[in-house]
């Protein structure tokens, strides 16, 4: 029986490999919903392609797709704009299967309506669980949804874990024979840099991944090693573990995409070539498997695998994310909203690629810490964030 698929953030690149997917076991998969922030020239020649039902886009482009889609003559689906639509499409009674891709806090209450609806929810977004990780995990227990990791180090967690581990009430400290979680880094492309390139480094450099193919704020934040961060605190909620039980690994060639240690002395890994289209096939099809185009890891060509420890001196991001989990409250939604207001400063060429941490920090150090029990209150310090470090930026600037 084929199932509907919803796709939020499908111009993006987790969008369009889960794409690449659906359309290799189009017996299995159909497209229900699609949603696009700018990229409406693409949006439309995809609802061209697999026909979806509904489209979702910000209200001031709703009628730039709509003369997109009547002039590919394509009227009959149906436009829904903002979060409103986000969330009426992530929670539609006819969809099977949502993908939550949306980059940022943006993706944060659509994917948790997903979760109450008790829908498989494909989790690319990392900053719902930050943001929320607590309510976002007893939802998905509440509502019975099926909340599966595609971030390429969570899903190789989840292959390496206990088949039954997601469920364990482990109270931080591991269970079922684990002992502690390596969460690899690639270290990104300034691996080697000194502090003072760091600081001279351009937003063109920092979007250069040497692994990976991703869209610019994630790959700034593999820049600042702030995504392994935020990977860590997103580790501690879906595998309910203490921060202090995961240890980040940087493995500069992205072959091992995460291991999993053993009381017994066993370390389990995931390895494979670095393409998203893997993970997300996994939890697509879990807990079967179906075919990708990702061609079979050759060892013989690989020959060898590096690791290290990370340098928190260079990159204080993965430090202030630690930090923040082991405070708890809305700490880590205060850190994740002081850095997107951050990354995006860098973009624009206002602040330095170092400064970035800074203003985290300060953010940190201004912004109240609280209990997160209530989304209202994590919505809060996110505005509350995002203003304490636009205020820092400008003090920078002046």
């Amino acid at each position: 029986m084929s199932q509907s698929v919803c796709i939020l953030g499908v111009t993006g690149s987790i969008g369009q490999s889960t794409l690449k997917i659906l359309e290799q076991h189009p017996d299995q998969y159909s497209v229900f919903a699609v949603s696009a922030y700018s990229r409406i020239d693409e949006l439309a020649q995809i609802c061209r392609q697999y026909q979806p039902k509904i489209a979702v886009v910000p209200a001031d482009r709703v009628d730039q797709l709509s003369r997109h889609l009547k002039d590919l003559q394509l009227s009959h689906i149906q436009i829904l704009s903002d979060e409103a639509g986000l969330i009426a499409v992530a929670k539609h009674p006819e969809v099977d299967v949502v993908m939550a891709a949306i980059v940022g806090a943006a993706g944060l209450l659509p994917t948790l309506s997903a979760v109450k609806a008790g829908k498989r929810v494909l989790l690319a977004n990392k900053e719902a669980l930050v943001m929320s990780g607590d309510i976002m995990m007893r939802a998905a227990r509440d509502h019975h949804a099926l909340l599966l990791p595609v971030d390429s180090e969570h899903n190789a967690i989840f292959q390496c874990l206990p088949h039954d581990y997601m469920n364990a009430d482990a109270h931080g400290k591991p269970v079922k024979g684990v002992s502690r979680i390596l969460l690899t880094a690639s270290g990104g492309p300034f691996r080697q840099h000194s502090l003072q390139q760091l600081h001279e480094v351009t937003p063109q450099q920092a979007c250069k991944h040497p692994n990976w193919s991703m869209g610019q704020k994630i790959s700034v934040d593999s820049a600042t090693l702030m995504n392994k961060g935020l990977e860590l605190i997103e580790a501690c909620h879906l595998f309910s573990i203490a921060e202090h039980f995961v240890t980040v690994v940087v493995h500069p060639e992205s072959i091992i995409h995460s291991m999993v240690q053993y009381v017994d002395g066993s370390t389990l890994a995931q390895m494979g070539n670095p393409d998203m289209c893997t993970p997300i096939a996994h939890a697509l099809a879990w807990p079967e498997r179906i075919q990708t185009h990702v061609p079979a890891l050759d060892l013989f060509a690989q020959q060898q695998l590096n690791f290290q420890e990370p340098d928190i001196v260079r990159f204080p991001a993965l430090k202030l994310a630690r930090e923040a989990m082991k405070a708890g409250g809305v700490a880590p939604a205060i850190l994740n909203a002081a850095n997107e207001v951050a990354v995006a400063a860098f973009l624009k060429e206002q602040i330095r690629f170092t400064h970035i941490a800074e203003i985290v920090e300060q953010t940190l150090n201004t912004v109240h810490n609280r209990s997160a029990e209530q989304l209202e209150t994590i919505l809060e310090a996110d505005t509350q964030a995002r203003e304490a470090a636009f205020d820092s930026i400008g003090k920078m600037r002046s």
